[in-house]
């Protein structure tokens, strides 16, 4: 698929629930969010068959996200059913790691090819402020249940905040270099206003507008062509394929800001 601006778009990120077993500060308020309530969320059956019709349009990249996608209740049978689509390249999901270490040999074997993992800090003490709570430790274990179970190429998501300093990133780079990771620097910005955190720090995500190859489906059943934009096309189940080509076609030259929903109800 091409959009009007003539890239092509192959590239569908799910968020398969809009809930969260953190509270990151960059990502939510203290006191969470609304959440839709279980009846609009989409089914798995609802997800695949959409999937399937986004693969016949030329969708080669799936990846699954939240909120946190491995709190939604058999998240492996979703994994299953997406995994054997022909002409799907490939399937990822992004979790922040707490649930992975119980889960990474059950997804891999359902056809989970990779997972990207959150992860800010090494230190204990400032991943507990940045989560509200978190534990780190469960987070490193599921790094290890993830290599373990070879869902290969396993990166780390590090979003730079305004106090991330450079010490903090080589630690984080000798880490993944001792176990095989891939390091991925995120700069913080905010989606609904449009300013970015001001670091020296060279970032490797997110990627201008101009290389911009994703669609995004929401928990709720919407099509979002930007993350920067209010754009959203309601997912017509008569018609999955009109409202897919209508949502690449909506897709703007360059995103400014989203106001209608939270950074953790889209994924990312």
């Amino acid at each position: 698929m091409l959009d009007s601006f003539g890239r092509k778009i192959d590239y569908l990120r799910i968020s398969v629930t809009d809930r969260c077993n953190l509270r990151c500060a960059y990502c939510m308020p203290a006191e969470g969010v609304h959440l839709k309530p279980h009846s609009e969320i989409l089914s798995y059956e609802q997800i695949r068959d959409i999937a399937a019709e986004a693969i016949k349009l030329g969708i080669r990249k799936i990846r699954l996200t939240g909120g946190e996608p491995l709190i939604r209740k058999d998240i492996v049978n979703l994994v299953a059913m997406l995994s054997g689509m022909n002409g799907l390249a490939d399937l990822a999901l992004t979790t922040n790691g707490i649930l992975l270490a119980d889960m990474a040999a059950s997804l891999q074997k359902a056809g989970l090819r990779r997972v990207n993992i959150s992860l800010d800090t090494l230190n204990q003490e400032r991943y507990a402020l940045i989560t509200r709570g978190g534990n780190i430790t469960c987070v490193l274990a599921g790094i290890d249940a993830a290599i373990k179970a070879r869902l290969h190429p396993i990166k780390i998501n590090m979003v730079v905040l305004h106090d991330t300093d450079r010490v903090e990133i080589s630690d984080m780079e000798r880490f993944c270099q001792s176990k095989g990771l891939i390091l991925q620097l995120i700069r913080h910005f905010s989606i609904s206003d449009g300013t970015e955190c001001r670091s020296e720090i060279p970032t490797h995500r997110p990627p201008p507008c101009q290389q911009c190859n994703r669609l995004r489906l929401t928990a709720d059943g919407w099509l979002k062509p930007c993350l920067r934009s209010d754009i959203e096309v309601r997912v017509k189940f008569d018609d999955i394929r009109g409202s897919i080509l209508n949502a690449v076609q909506l897709k703007p030259e360059c995103g400014t800001r989203c106001r209608t929903r939270q950074m953790s109800a889209i994924g990312g």
